[in-house]
């Protein structure tokens, strides 16, 4: 049995039989981070207290003590997520040396269950990007193919789960930044409905499009690792107070009479034609299950991009304001007053993805511009969001494909960000309505690369995706056996 390839749910059991101590998983662990991430660069930063945790778990399990739901099972962590004593840097200079004094609400809830922070996952610097090349740090590599992207920005999480370099991972979505990478690494990723999980601890990048998710091996995971991380918060005022379902309870439910709604705006001239085939299997496989399947048209779909970019570099520019080398992190050496102080620390400490958005983002914030371009897009947010409202009326899931491309070499697009932004032409639309989505691994190119298919539900409706993409799961590797 090779343990690393184990699913959370999976490893659990084994600790319940007493086949294998945390420790062992651990030191296992370990030992493959440090022989094959020297290659893959998906972690910033090693929990070497891991260890000791798991020993703690050791002494739980050899006195027959019940174990919490992710006991001893080891879980990164995307680098801007705030975890206690341990570095969070967002992948930038400016944060370097950064130790927060505090965890994100999702690692208390990892934490309360006796999950193992086993280290910090590169991204994108700050979540800017789509292939995890814009790292202060150095890129990731895609684990299927190592010249190749793992996608962004939770590139570091996906590689690090694809490669089995950890059990789950959790991640940041904004635009697709959990979806598109997890497609490209061939692993299952969610973005929750905006509200169902806490943003306390998640270094902002755009507020209102912003949401934490689980990365993992199988659906079942990710369902396990939902109901932990979900429900209202506090400290977050846009965390919703509804009930969290036990997502596990709906996984084998019949999909008799399930629609779903297929959008044809989402088969545009350029997707890859294996893509397109993969996606054509999978809907006859639905329709084997008792899926009645539909061409629907979402018919705002193609300013998505546009509107995206304005809300989210505008927002962007307004977080990222308080990185000014006054409180923490990084500050220049040289200036001679602090107007000099300020430019210099940011203009030493952040890169020039970072420095390309925040200059977009004032830009359309500014006098004289702010009504042309972002009022102007949040109305046709509203309008992309009234699309996918109105089509849930009459339907339980819409699909499509996660991206139009399968993974595209290192600096193949580095240095045209038209191009990289294309990357997410199908996830930004989700994130400006605020709605669920999932990525689940449907098969491989003909050169062996990850095909990812996106399932979308309507608002805190996570449990009917996951449902769906648990039964397409079984079929899928039932198709492959």
């Amino acid at each position: 049995m090779e343990i690393l390839k184990l699913g959370v749910w999976e490893l659990k059991e084994l600790y319940k039989k007493k086949e294998i101590k945390p420790s062992e998983v651990v030191s296992l662990l370990f030992e493959e981070i440090y022989k094959k991430d020297k290659e893959i660069h998906s972690y910033l930063y090693i929990n070497e207290k891991a260890i000791d945790e798991a020993k703690k778990i050791d002494e739980k399990i050899a006195k027959g003590e019940e174990l919490r739901e992710l006991e001893g099972i080891p879980i990164s962590i995307k680098d801007n997520i705030c975890t206690k004593g341990i570095p969070t840097t967002c992948a930038s200079k400016i944060l370097q040396n950064f130790i927060p004094p505090y965890d994100a609400t999702c690692i208390e809830k990892l934490k309360s269950v006796g999950a193992i922070i086993i280290g910090k996952t590169n991204m994108d610097e700050f979540a800017f990007g789509s292939s995890t090349e814009n790292s202060a740090f150095g890129p990731t590599k895609n684990p299927f193919d190592l010249d190749r992207v793992p996608g962004g920005s939770s590139g570091g999480s996906t590689a690090a789960v694809g490669a089995n370099l950890c059990f789950a991972s959790l991640g940041s979505d904004t635009g697709g930044s959990i979806r598109q990478p997890s497609a490209f690494c061939g692993v299952v990723g969610m973005k929750p409905t905006y509200g169902r999980v806490s943003r306390y601890g998640l270094v902002a990048f755009a507020s209102s499009l912003d949401q934490i998710g689980p990365i993992t091996k199988n659906v079942r995971d990710n369902a396990i690792l939902l109901k932990i991380i979900s429900g209202k918060d506090k400290y977050d005022s846009t965390s919703v107070e509804l009930d969290v379902p036990e997502y596990t309870n709906f996984l084998e439910n019949s999909l008799k009479d399930i629609r779903i709604g297929v959008p044809k705006e989402y088969f545009i001239e350029g997707i890859e034609k294996e893509i397109e085939e993969k996606i054509y299997k999978i809907l006859k496989i639905l329709e084997s299950e008792g899926c009645k399947i539909e061409e629907i048209s979402l018919p705002h779909t193609s300013y998505g991009i546009a509107t995206y970019y304005i809300i989210a570099t505008a927002e962007a520019s307004s977080n990222l304001a308080r990185f000014d080398g006054v409180k923490y992190g990084y500050r220049s050496k040289n200036y001679k007053n602090l107007m000099e102080m300020y430019m210099k620390t940011r203009g030493e400490g952040f890169g020039e993805e970072v420095k390309r958005r925040i200059i977009l983002g004032t830009y359309v914030l500014s006098s004289g511009y702010y009504e042309a371009y972002y009022l102007k897009a949040q109305k046709v947010r509203t309008l992309i969001k009234n699309d996918f409202e109105n089509a849930f009326k009459k339907l339980d899931i819409i699909l499509t494909p996660t991206t139009p491309e399968l993974p595209f070499k290192i600096g193949e697009k580095k240095d045209d960000p038209l191009k990289m932004y294309l990357s997410d032409i199908f996830t930004v639309n989700i994130n400006l309505a605020g709605l669920p989505a999932i990525n689940i691994p449907c098969g491989f190119s003909s050169n062996r690369l990850p095909i990812g298919i996106q399932i979308i539900g309507d608002y805190f409706k996570e449990e009917k995706i996951l449902n769906l993409s648990y039964i397409l799961e079984r079929c899928i590797e039932k198709e492959v056996k």
